[in-house]
């Protein structure tokens, strides 16, 4: 493959998701279409790349972009900014809506890979309402990968994605079965599972009226540019007051400056004001 060839495949995957694959990154992206040759069965390196860089099968672009994306998630990834979310962010928050006698509640976990983050979620919400029967609970989880929505759909996993979780939740939210531990969705809040590129603005567009987003370890893949109009339409998928929360290296300072930043249990958040 030619440097020109790998320079334009770069630019679409840039185009379609907003991801920057440096100059470096060139291996990984020959590697990925190296397996997604194996998987056809077939052997026409530059008839496949053309077919790619003229979009000529929309179907088969997802397929490729399914290759490349990174997904690396575990159960209760980043303890401690869950732990202070769940004794320090939520039941002041939750005190506010119950005095407005407002018991909806709407999470989002963007970018859920194979959904540990959001099941972790819909675990952490059950164990801490105590009036849980009197709210009405949303968690939606998106990802541009349809292979790992059908994962998380499942909800069956290894022992490596739950060897963060406390051996209590263990317990309690998964049984043992030959293909690993599958989670007990009649014990979690249910989980909505769907497609979405968080680059597609016209269906960001249609996120609205959360509580809370999960947008971890995702914008660091994207350039400012890129990071810049994601934020920003996050923030639009907000309530007032609403929370968005970030992996460890992330940070939105140097993107915006709409966003209040809060250091609540010795961990970084960003409210909308």
């Amino acid at each position: 493959m030619s440097n020109l060839d790998l320079e334009k495949i770069r630019d679409l995957i840039y185009r379609k998701t907003g991801m920057r694959f440096p100059e470096q990154k060139d291996y990984f992206i020959k590697s990925r279409i190296d397996q997604r040759l194996q998987d056809l069965g077939v052997s026409d390196y530059d008839k496949y790349v053309k077919s790619l860089l003229r979009e000529e099968d929309k179907r088969e672009f997802q397929h490729f972009l399914e290759k490349i994306t990174i997904n690396e998630t575990y159960f209760f990834r980043d303890f401690p900014q869950l732990q202070g979310f769940a004794e320090n962010v939520v039941p002041e928050y939750l005190d506010q809506k119950r005095k407005n006698n407002d018991y909806k509640l709407k999470i989002w976990s963007a970018a859920c890979s194979t959904g540990e983050e959001a099941y972790t979620l819909s675990i952490i919400f059950n164990e801490i309402l105590e009036d849980f029967k009197k709210w009405e609970i949303e968690i939606v989880a998106t990802d541009i990968d349809r292979m790992v929505l059908n994962h998380a759909q499942t909800g069956i996993y290894s022992a490596r994605s739950l060897k963060d979780t406390p051996v209590i939740y263990t317990k309690k939210y998964f049984s043992k079965e030959d293909k690993g531990f599958r989670i007990s969705k009649t014990k979690t809040i249910p989980v909505d599972f769907f497609q979405l590129n968080l680059s597609d603005r016209l269906a960001m567009r249609k996120m609205r009226g959360f509580d809370f987003v999960f947008c971890r370890n995702v914008l660091i893949y994207f350039d400012e540019d890129s990071r810049k109009q994601v934020v920003n339409q996050l923030y639009d998928a907000l309530l007032p007051q609403g929370y968005l929360f970030l992996g460890h290296s992330e940070s939105v300072g140097r993107i915006t400056a709409i966003f209040k930043l809060k250091n609540i249990g010795g961990f970084l958040c960003y409210q909308k004001p």
